[in-house]
This record gives structure tokens, C-alpha cells and sequence, in this order.
């Protein structure tokens, strides 16, 4: 997806030298300094993260938005009516994501629920407006419930003991999480995020009949860090 997606920022940039060259040379006239050309700024971004990213509630906001700033620019509508819409648009985009997101990696949802029926809701770990670091060496682990308001939790499994499919349940609002994993475990992901995002550091050399650590996720203006 990285290749694709660098794929299509090289093609934009052949495009837009193109036209440079094009209009510089007589052959056309094509004016890209139109009125309220900056907003492809947010447009051209937005729709190529809605083409490769995984996540696209994010980029998908931010097409309507730019497409709307553009509209505003060429007096089609009025910068008040995009203020109005602005929140009604992140609250829609967010229930989208969530909805096409738990339709996706069935196999994953289904895992991550039966191994959730072991975990007590209570059981886990908090940070609000402070820190937590949690290292687990030599200890049992058969998953949690990390959450992070305004505030960043450590975990570290590198030296616990694992001996089943684990389900980390991890919330980053406004705050960080950073879950260090050993080596050797598979490690499948599902994310629901917004403005925030789960990212998988770890380069892990699956063994053979490894156990599974699965990370369900919900970021909003924060993140994972899988190390």
C-alpha cells in the first residue's frame, strides 16, 4: 500500500510539472493558480489517503472539508454554512468508520470477542492526566484493558510469560500508549480511529504455532505504538 501510495504522489508531481511545462511552452493554458487553489492542499492529500490508506474516515473528512472550503472560495456557498457543518460532518464520519470497520477482518472481531469473555471489564490499567509504566517480567499475562485520557501508559510484555492468544484493549484519548511486545508472536490489529492511529514498529519473526497478541484499539486525537 506504501508503494501504490507513493505511486500516486509521483504521478500528481508529473502531472503538475506537466502543466508547468505545457503552459510555459504555449501548448495549453491551464491555470492552477485559480481562485481558492490552495485548498488542494488539503484536497490532494485527502484523496490520496482515501485511496491507499486503511483507515480513510480521517482523509474522507478531509476531502469534504477542502471540497467545501473550494466551494466557499468560488462563492457557491458561504463559509458560515461550512462552520455549521463542520461538527455534524466529524460526528457522521466517525460512525462510518466504526460501522465499515467492524464489517471488516470478521476472523479478527470474532477472536478478539471470544478472548475478551476472559478479561474482567474492571482488570487493566488507567492514566488521566498522569503516566503509567507497567512491566510485567516473568508475570502471567492473559490480556487487559489499557486507557489513556490526557495522559500515556508503558506496557512492557517483553519478559512476560504468554502462553495463550492475548486481547490488549487499548483507548488513547488525547494521550499515548506504548505496548512492547516479545519477539516471536503474531501480531494482528484492529483500530478504531479518528485523528489518531495505532502504528506497528515491531518487526517480528512469526514462529511457527506462535500465540497471537491482539491489539483492539480505539484512538481519537491519540495513539498506539506497538515496539
Amino acid at each position: 500500500m506504501n508503494k501504490f501510495k507513493g505511486i500516486m504522489w509521483g504521478l500528481i508531481f508529473i502531472a503538475i510539472g506537466i502543466i508547468l511545462g505545457g503552459n510555459s511552452l504555449g501548448l495549453f493554458n491551464i491555470n492552477i493558480f485559480f481562485k481558492g487553489w490552495w485548498t488542494l492542499f488539503i484536497i490532494i492529500p485527502s484523496l490520496v489517503g482515501v485511496v491507499t490508506e486503511r483507515d480513510k474516515a480521517g482523509s474522507f473528512i478531509g476531502l469534504l472539508i477542502g471540497i467545501g472550503l473550494l466551494l466557499a472560495c468560488k462563492g457557491l456557498i458561504s463559509y458560515g454554512l461550512i462552520m455549521k457543518l463542520l461538527l455534524p460532518i466529524l460526528i457522521v464520519g466517525i460512525g462510518i468508520s466504526i460501522i465499515i470497520k467492524n464489517m471488516m477482518d470478521n476472523d479478527v472481531n470474532s477472536n478478539i470477542k471470544e478472548i475478551n469473555k476472559k478479561i474482567d471489564s474492571e482488570e487493566g490499567y488507567a492514566a488521566t492526566f498522569s503516566g503509567q509504566d507497567v512491566n510485567l517480567n516473568g508475570e502471567k499475562f492473559k490480556g487487559t484493558n489499557l486507557n489513556a485520557v490526557f495522559g500515556g501508559i508503558k506496557l512492557d510484555l517483553r519478559n512476560a510469560i504468554i502462553k495463550e492468544d492475548v486481547v490488549i484493549n487499548a483507548s488513547s484519548i488525547f494521550g499515548g500508549i506504548d505496548i512492547f511486545v516479545p519477539d516471536g508472536f503474531a501480531i494482528k490489529v484492529k483500530s478504531n480511529s479518528f485523528f489518531g492511529g495505532v502504528s506497528n514498529k515491531k518487526n517480528t519473526n512469526v514462529k511457527e504455532g506462535a500465540h497471537t497478541i491482539y491489539i483492539n484499539a480505539t484512538c481519537m486525537f491519540g495513539g498506539v505504538d506497538i515496539k
